[in-house]
C-alpha cells in the first residue's frame, strides 16, 4: 500500500481509480491529473516509480483536497450562518439549502447539513424570531 499525503492507496488499483480515495477528487479530476502527469491509463499504483510518485505528490499538494477542502466548506457554511442569510438559517436547522421541497423528502439533508458545524442552538434563527418588543427590552 502506498501512503501518500495521509491517504493509503491500494496497490492493485489503477492510479486514476486510487486517486479517488482522496476527499475532493472525483473521476474527472483523477483523469485530468493522470493526463497532466502523462501516466498511461492502465498504470497501477504498485508500478509507479519514485519519480512518478514525487510528481504525483507535488501535483496533489498544490490542490485543495482532504482537510483543507473540509475546512473551506466548514468556513463557507459558518460564513452564511454568521451573516444570517437564508442559506445559513437552513444549514442551522438542517434543512435543504437549495430549494428542495420539505413536505415529504428531507431526510438526507437533515442528516448531512448538520454535520459541517456542531449545532449549538439556533442563535441567529431565534434572534430573528424574537418579537420587536423583546428586542427593544433586551437593549436596556
Amino acid at each position: 500500500m502506498l501512503h501518500l499525503l495521509g491517504v493509503n492507496l491500494p496497490d492493485r488499483k489503477l492510479v486514476s481509480t486510487a486517486l479517488q480515495y482522496f476527499y475532493g477528487i472525483g473521476e474527472p479530476t483523477a483523469f485530468k491529473v493522470c493526463e497532466q502527469l502523462k501516466f498511461p491509463k492502465t498504470l497501477k499504483v504498485h508500478e509507479l516509480t519514485e519519480v512518478q510518485i514525487n510528481d504525483l505528490t507535488n501535483q496533489l499538494s498544490s490542490m485543495t483536497i482532504e482537510t483543507d477542502l473540509k475546512r473551506q466548506i466548514r468556513e463557507h457554511v459558518m460564513h452564511h450562518r454568521n451573516i444570517g442569510n437564508y442559506i445559513g438559517r437552513r444549514h442551522a436547522m438542517s434543512l435543504p439549502v437549495r430549494g428542495q421541497r420539505t413536505r415529504n423528502n428531507a431526510k438526507t439533508s437533515k442528516k448531512l447539513n448538520g454535520r459541517w458545524v456542531q449545532r449549538r442552538g439556533f442563535s441567529m434563527w431565534t434572534e430573528a424570531q424574537a418579537s420587536p418588543l423583546q428586542r427593544f427590552l433586551d437593549k436596556f
